[in-house]
């Protein structure tokens, strides 16, 4: 019989739909009842991707005798940690302050004022990884609560405390003056963190890192210092090459449980493709490689092909699991390959490092393992001709793949991961345009495209919406939707000619600074409005995703200087310069941050094209790479723009330099603008 959960939207939740543990969803109900029947509550939060949360649902929460103990002595609760990022991130402070660790899925025991006085991540079903069984844990948890809940209690609202005090507790860097130094460190710092073998930071499990890679990138840019250059070259490179990247369907997986990124955690996310598709642009600005430019191809085919809905919105993730065995999906023995191309092809064994043995848990992950170019110098065919077998097997694999059963999609859209996406169309767009032209438009226009949808399907009378499914948006947005949404209008509004789109990103600022504000100068995760959860935290730091905080100085930055608000530039300027300290510091961890820092040493700036051939003329400045500047086509009066006002013409090409509230004098060319930019 199914439970409660049978009625949301979350695929994750549905999952569980039909344990024999009596879940509730996130919301009053389940505390109310726990504490009309004086019970305390396990939170267990994870996501539908998530392979180990599917392990401990399959261990315990569909075994009978466990179930009937959590009901009995529990009120329990379910929640997508993307649907709820609010709780999430809550209780996962809660259970790094109370183990040290986090992780998913993750388990929390909670009072029915909310408080959390427990938690951990899997428990196995017998004691096992030095780890208790649940079973255990839900004995003693039991047990404590039933002979010492005043002690409980107090623990918990201490802890609550505790939360909401770090929550607030933002470093305020003691230099007086900044200067390009700070920089040096921040890339030093970062190098230092480097795996100088195998690229990306530090060691296994190891994540993408597009952001510390970005600022890499931008560093070199800027000052041409070579090792910033070579560490996040050899960090795309290896990506590419291995396993976490899909060698025939495009795309990468989340992260790689080993250094040589050989092994992924399968599934793949949405926002993850996003912010990899952003890096790669800045691969290709950097070095012009055609290499960086058909992993963009790729990955945006992957997202439109696997994670496109049909209404123009884009899914959360693929699973990792498929026939319930991670990674199934993907691999291929060594009879599964020869199956599908027939006989053995020595140049694609080779190629993508297939042995009979399987060279993962007696299975093949694909990637690349030799070059074409090695391979032609030993075979002794052209590169031409390698290239052209490879391509012909991929097509092979992929249709004998299409065949099998897909990892289940996490069909529900998120307003900030959609964001994300449509910012990386954005950029691709602009990126790509003197390469390929046809290519960047068509990225510009579904960029353009996905705009309206997200705006028709998330912005209610009642401010936005932070999900999405078969038409029902629901739940208030979070600062990282806002953050995300108005930063993809603004670079729509640029990439796309359009300044329309700064009027609406400005109205939207409105509304964040308005119920998000926090007195210090940020931001606070969750709206004034929202009373469902008992700490309302300021993020500073990057995760898997940008800081809504770090993106929120850049919309204040962008913002302010186009429509005159010194409150907001003065406002985005405090927000970075007060972690200045904390960036140089702890820079992986900040790196989005680090970008806006060197952003604005380098002194940010809008360009204004005005008049015949603006068009032509902005993207050939445009072909420049200039992370510092914003530029704006105007093709015709726009007064509620400030930074527009009195720059409409309709005869003579003309280009306006601004830095801060100050025009430069109008030139013609976009040569010309570039050396008033360089100067």
């Amino acid at each position: 019989m199914a439970n409660r959960l049978i009625n949301e939207q979350s695929p994750y939740l549905l999952q569980h739909a039909h344990n024999p543990v009596d879940w509730y969803p996130w919301g009053d109900e389940a505390f109310e009842r726990a504490a009309k029947e004086h019970k305390p509550l396990i939170i267990s939060i994870g996501y539908a991707a998530c392979h180990w949360c599917h392990v401990m649902e399959h261990e315990s929460f569909e075994d009978e005798d466990t179930a009937a103990y959590m009901n009995e002595h529990f009120v329990c609760v379910k929640v997508d940690r993307e649907e709820h990022p609010d709780v999430d991130h809550m209780y996962m402070d809660a259970v790094q302050a109370i183990a040290g660790n986090g992780g998913w899925p993750l388990n929390v025991f909670v009072s029915p004022g909310r408080a959390p006085f427990y938690g951990g991540t899997y428990y196995p079903p017998r004691p096992a990884y030095s780890r208790p069984s649940w079973m255990q844990i839900l004995h003693r948890m039991n047990e404590i609560w039933t002979s010492q809940q005043d002690e409980v209690m107090a623990q918990g609202d201490q802890l609550l405390k505790h939360l909401r005090q770090a929550s607030q507790r933002i470093t305020v860097q003691a230099t007086d003056k900044l200067d390009e130094s700070v920089l040096r460190k921040i890339t030093d710092n970062l190098l230092k963190q480097g795996d100088k073998q195998w690229g990306g930071f530090g060691n296994a499990p190891k994540f993408p890192g597009t952001m510390a890679v970005s600022f890499l990138l931008e560093y070199f840019h800027y000052t041409g210092y070579k090792p910033a250059l070579d560490h996040a070259l050899l960090s795309l490179d290896c990506m590419i090459a291995g396993g976490i990247y899909d060698q025939i369907g495009g795309g990468f997986s989340r992260y790689s449980t080993d250094r040589e990124w050989l092994a992924p955690h399968f599934e793949k996310m949405l926002y993850d493709n996003a912010l990899l598709i952003m890096a790669l642009c800045d691969g290709f600005r950097a070095t012009g490689s055609v290499h960086y430019k058909r992993i963009i191809e790729e990955t945006v085919c992957f997202v439109e092909r696997e994670l496109k809905d049909k209404s123009g919105g884009y899914y959360c993730a693929l699973d990792a699991d498929s026939e319930g065995v991670e990674g199934k999906f993907y691999t291929w023995t060594w009879d599964e390959w020869i199956e599908a191309l027939g006989e053995n092809d020595v140049v694609a064994e080779q190629y993508f490092g297939i042995k009979r043995a399987g060279n993962w848990e007696g299975t093949n992950i694909l990637h690349i393992a030799k070059t074409q170019e090695a391979i032609a110098l030993d075979s002794g065919l052209s590169v031409d001709e390698v290239q052209m077998r490879i391509n012909s097997v991929k097509g092979l694999l992929l249709n004998r793949r299409a065949a099998r059963q897909r990892p289940q999609t996490d069909d529900k859209c998120l307003l900030s991961w959609n964001a994300l996406m449509n910012t990386a169309l954005t950029k691709a767009g602009i990126t790509l345009f003197t390469s390929d032209q046809q290519l960047a438009e068509g990225y510009l226009r579904r960029a353009e495209e996905h705009m309206v949808w997200m705006l028709g399907a998330f912005d209610t009378d009642g401010g936005l919406l932070h999900t999405w499914k078969n038409g029902v948006a629901r739940i208030a947005a979070k600062l990282d939707d806002y953050a995300y949404l108005v930063d993809a209008l603004l670079q729509l509004g640029s990439g796309a000619g359009n300044p329309e789109y700064i009027l609406e990103a400005a109205s939207l600022m409105e509304d964040v600074c308005r119920v998000f504000g926090d007195e210090g100068g940020y931001f606070y995760y969750t709206s004034s409005g929202q009373k469902d959860i008992p700490v309302r935290k300021i993020d500073t730091y990057d995760g898997a995703q940008p800081s809504a905080n770090a993106v929120m100085a850049r919309n204040l930055l962008t913002c302010g200087l186009c429509l005159g608000r010194t409150d907001w530039t003065e406002r985005g300027e405090m927000m970075i310069y007060n972690l200045s300290d904390t960036i140089s510091r702890y820079s992986y961890s900040f790196g989005y941050w680090a970008m806006m820092l060197q952003r604005q040493l380098k002194g940010m700036k809008t360009i204004i094209f005005s008049g015949k051939g603006a068009e032509v003329e902005m993207r050939k400045l445009q072909s420049n790479w200039l992370p510092e500047a914003y530029l704006i086509i105007l093709d015709k009066e726009i007064s509620e723009v400030p930074v527009l006002e009195n720059k409409y013409f309709d005869g003579k090409m003309s280009i306006f330099v601004c830095s801060g509230h100050t025009c430069l004098s109008p030139v013609s060319s976009a040569s010309e603008a570039l050396q008033q930019i360089t100067v």
